[in-house]
């Protein structure tokens, strides 16, 4: 029987004492006096616990989900506001939550790490949390923002030397990065049902036009939300890739790139695991995350992901037990690692 374990999640649910703290940091942008400083932020493991066992912890055991990869909410990263000091600390405070429920719930959670990126600062800067996350928060995975300007897409494409750094770090400690925008700050694009999804298709189609994985073959991302449009037009990003004289995607991304799960009704997660192939499909719901209600042709929630695969007719068992399990242990060896070290 397949551990069914939830590669992308998010503390939505924090304890409200952090948004307070957040918006007073803020206000501190613009008025130094008033930044309130990170020993100010007083957060109980009791408070954890309530907001983890009323919140995710109770879906899980409702919705038979085992495991979830646990990092700081999305939307809160919000790396366009202040500067790469406000970044750093905020990632620092957030990452540090993360790994605490980690610890309260050692065989629910495992941490995945945002990092304090910031427009216009060099992405090198970012590589102490990351270390500090991994060496003594036993983080399993990063969170990378292909766009920290928050909707005006001012950094160079993931194929650039620019983000080079961190992939150079990503290697050396074999752990992926989940391809993950934050909150739109351009009123063009909707945070979740735009920006987010954009982002996605954006990953892939920069990986399609460079040669990453031919300097970084092990490097890894999982792109989420199902990949955005990237099933849906698949055979026009074949199509593209042939016209540039790549290889064919199977060969030139597709041992490098992952995609979830996060795909709110029967005929999208068909579609996905039609077109992309089994072994590039994790499991993932993001729950109580960008969709939260139920929907009225079910009656079932939206973000209730493993009924889809459950009832998916296209699936053998052993197809799901790699999408449950095989494959999110796969692109994530620290978390294989830690589950064998647990017995699972």
């Amino acid at each position: 029987m397949s551990l069914i374990i939830d590669c992308h999640g998010h503390y939505t649910t924090a304890p409200k004492a952090l948004e307070e703290w957040r918006n007073r940091q803020i206000a501190g942008i613009k008025n130094p006096s008033a930044m309130p400083k990170p020993s100010e932020l007083v957060i109980s493991d009791d408070d954890i616990c309530e907001t983890i066992e009323t919140n995710q912890l109770r879906l899980m055991r409702e919705r038979g989900n085992d495991l979830t990869l646990f990092s700081p909410r999305a939307s809160f990263m919000a790396h366009h506001i202040g500067d790469f000091n406000v970044s750093s600390t905020w990632a620092a405070i957030c990452n540090e939550l993360c790994f605490r429920v980690s610890q309260l719930f050692p065989r629910h959670f495992a941490p995945v790490a945002m990092l304090p990126q910031s427009p216009g600062v060099a992405p090198e800067s970012c590589i102490p949390e990351l270390v500090k996350c991994v060496e003594q928060y036993s983080c399993v995975g990063i969170n990378l923002n292909p766009d920290p300007s928050g909707g005006h897409w001012a950094s160079p494409p993931l194929t650039d030397r620019h983000w080079y750094p961190i992939y150079e770090k990503m290697v050396e400690y074999d752990i992926p990065a989940m391809i993950h925008v934050s909150t739109s700050c351009n009123h063009a694009f909707h945070t979740t049902g735009a920006h987010y999804l954009n982002a996605d298709t954006t990953a892939f189609m920069q990986c399609v036009q460079g040669d990453l994985f031919k300097d970084f073959p092990t490097l890894r991302f999982l792109i989420p939300h199902g990949g955005g449009a990237v099933p849906y037009h698949w055979g026009r990003f074949r199509g593209l890739a042939q016209e540039m004289k790549k290889p064919l995607l199977q060969d030139h991304v597709m041992n490098n790139i992952f995609f979830d799960t996060c795909v709110y009704h029967q005929p999208g997660i068909d579609l996905l695991n039609t077109v992309i192939p089994v072994k590039n499909v994790l499991f993932a719901s993001e729950m109580i995350g960008a969709v939260r209600g139920i929907d009225p042709t079910t009656g079932n929630y939206y973000d209730d992901t493993k009924r889809y695969i459950d009832a998916s007719k296209l699936l053998s068992a052993q197809d799901k037990h790699q999408i449950f399990e095989a494959n999110t242990r796969h692109v994530f060896p620290r978390l294989d690692a830690l589950l064998k070290k647990q017995g699972r």
